[in-house]
């Protein structure tokens, strides 16, 4: 048999081991067993191979309360999948040459300031979507995040200012969901749209995605979408719809399976839509998938990948034998999706739940991934399920151990006198938290996000335990007060109880002085 016979062989028996497609039931019974296993009420998964979709179905219930099915027209909150729609927004105002991916952000926003009086001169467009601007993890985050408070975009913009970095400008990755909001404002100013209507009109509609909206105050059949839930207390129970409309260019599309296959097909075809019209340069579209800010690769990776990073608004990494993956995930308060596209295989995954658990998503688009690229069975639900389950106890096990500790402390003589602590305290980008005292009993409230209020609870001489009244929001923190040679509090900082709160969370980054 001659070389070329051999080669041709081998490329054949290659192409087959990767169109092998998990069978329908197969993935039917996987999913289902997710549900059970990570106590999700409903999933609605998508698959989309060989430019066709060829698994398109939901899962479960959409509400715990309506007990109506999940299908694969349920309407979902994606969260931070919206990032690569505002880059691709970015890029095509940079192909029409009213922007450079380059140009320091002041050039269109000018009051727009950071800590570093360096940095904010030298802030690009670039770096307000790669995750590298220096600050930590979810800076900032508490002036979107819960809804109902009172920051608007230009809050967000006045507030950055005040967030210190942790780490030098562009040295290393740490997601930033208040530097998205500021592109979202970038593509306003440039564009004479707003976010939402940009990506609407110049990207969703041209698509096909006839059934998305850019925020979920823009949908108006809301008959089939979706109940956010999460566990609280031990138990998933539903809860309010939560997104702030400020935050909408880091996270505020709602889509299903359908439409975001029909994104995942545009893609794919070099952004290029059914009708043949070309929405980005092909250069321009080809560098939105260009490594920006590395990431680490750890030794024994799942999926014997070399490389790992964030381009524009995607992740990326290669995939055994160097396939390259496109992908992102999405978060808000009840629910959690991810969207994956392997472009040279013609494959995208896309997976939408109603609860906040990563592990039920990571199960799934694995076991499907792995089948496509011929992997033996390698069981992610026992394994995320086991892992899954010690991580709860885990945590709650922390919780226990600091709340245990407060029933013992209440009434102790260390304790420091109403006094002592009672007054407003205020942070430069949060705002004021007032800790009130009656007939003994402590109460927080923050004055801009009022629904983040609750009770402290004793747990040392110096620190209290803060217990928000939601505890759908799993992020009680401890808070530690600074006093003076007069025994009075002049300063306090937060400090999350347990690891299984949400990043956004970021009580750590406020610095409170007491200022009544």
């Amino acid at each position: 048999m001659t070389l070329k016979r051999l080669l041709s062989l081998a490329l054949c028996v290659s192409s087959l081991a990767l169109s092998a497609q998990i069978e329908e039931k197969q993935l039917d019974k996987l999913i289902q067993e997710t549900l059970t296993t990570f106590d999700v009420p409903g999933i609605s998964v998508g698959v989309f191979k060989d430019g066709k979709e060829v698994y398109a179905k939901g899962h479960g219930v959409r509400s715990l309360t309506t007990k109506k099915d999940m299908n694969s027209n349920t309407l979902v909150g994606v969260a931070s999948n919206s990032k690569g729609f505002t880059c691709f927004a970015l890029a095509m105002m940079v192909d029409t040459g009213k922007l450079k991916w380059d140009d320091p952000v002041r050039k269109y926003i000018p009051e727009f300031q950071l800590h570093d009086p360096w940095v904010t001169e030298n802030f690009t467009v670039r770096d307000l979507v790669t995750h590298r601007s220096g600050m930590g993890l979810g800076a900032g985050d508490l002036m979107f995040f819960p809804e109902g408070n009172s920051f608007d975009v230009d809050d967000v913009i006045n507030g950055v200012k005040y967030l210190e970095a942790e780490t030098s400008f562009r040295s290393k990755f740490a997601y930033n969901n208040n530097m998205f909001i500021i592109a979202g404002e970038v593509l306003k100013r440039v564009s004479g749209l707003s976010w939402e209507e940009f990506i609407e009109t110049k990207i969703m509609k041209p698509v096909g995605m006839i059934n998305s909206k850019a925020s979920y105050n823009r949908v108006t059949d809301k008959s089939n979408i979706i109940d956010a839930h999460t566990r609280a207390e031990g138990k998933v129970i539903q809860i309010p719809h939560d997104w702030s409309e400020t935050a909408n260019a880091a996270g505020g599309i709602v889509s299903n399976v359908h439409d975001m296959m029909s994104w995942a097909k545009f893609l794919m075809n070099d952004a290029v839509t059914e009708s043949g019209e070309r929405l980005l340069d092909a250069q321009l579209f080809h560098e939105l998938w260009q490594l920006q800010t590395p990431l680490t690769v750890y030794p024994n990776d799942s999926y014997d990948s070399n490389f790992k990073g964030y381009g524009l608004g995607w992740f990326l990494t290669d995939v055994k034998g160097g396939h390259k993956q496109v992908y992102h995930t999405g978060g808000l308060l009840g629910t959690v999706t991810q969207f994956t596209m392997i472009p040279d295989l013609d494959l995208a995954i896309v997976v939408l739940t109603n609860q906040m658990n990563g592990s039920a998503f990571n199960t799934i688009t694995n076991t499907i991934k792995d089948a496509y690229l011929g992997y033996e069975n390698r069981n992610w639900l026992n394994k995320y399920g086991a892992r899954n389950a010690d991580y709860l106890k885990y945590n709650d096990s922390i919780k226990a151990a600091v709340y245990t500790k407060t029933v013992k402390m209440k009434g102790n003589i260390a304790l420091p006198k109403p006094e002592q602590i009672v007054g407003t305290y205020t942070d430069d980008w949060f705002g004021e938290v007032i800790i009130s005292e009656r007939q003994g009993n402590y109460s927080i409230r923050c004055e801009r996000s009022p629904r983040l209020f609750g009770e402290l609870l004793p747990y040392n001489a110096t620190t209290f335990v803060t217990k928000w009244n939601d505890r759908s929001y799993d992020a009680d923190v401890f808070i530690q007060f600074t006093f003076n040679e007069k025994g009075e509090a002049v300063s306090a900082s937060m400090k999350y109880i347990a690891p299984i709160t949400d990043f956004s969370f970021d009580f750590h980054d406020l610095e409170l002085k007491k200022t009544n």
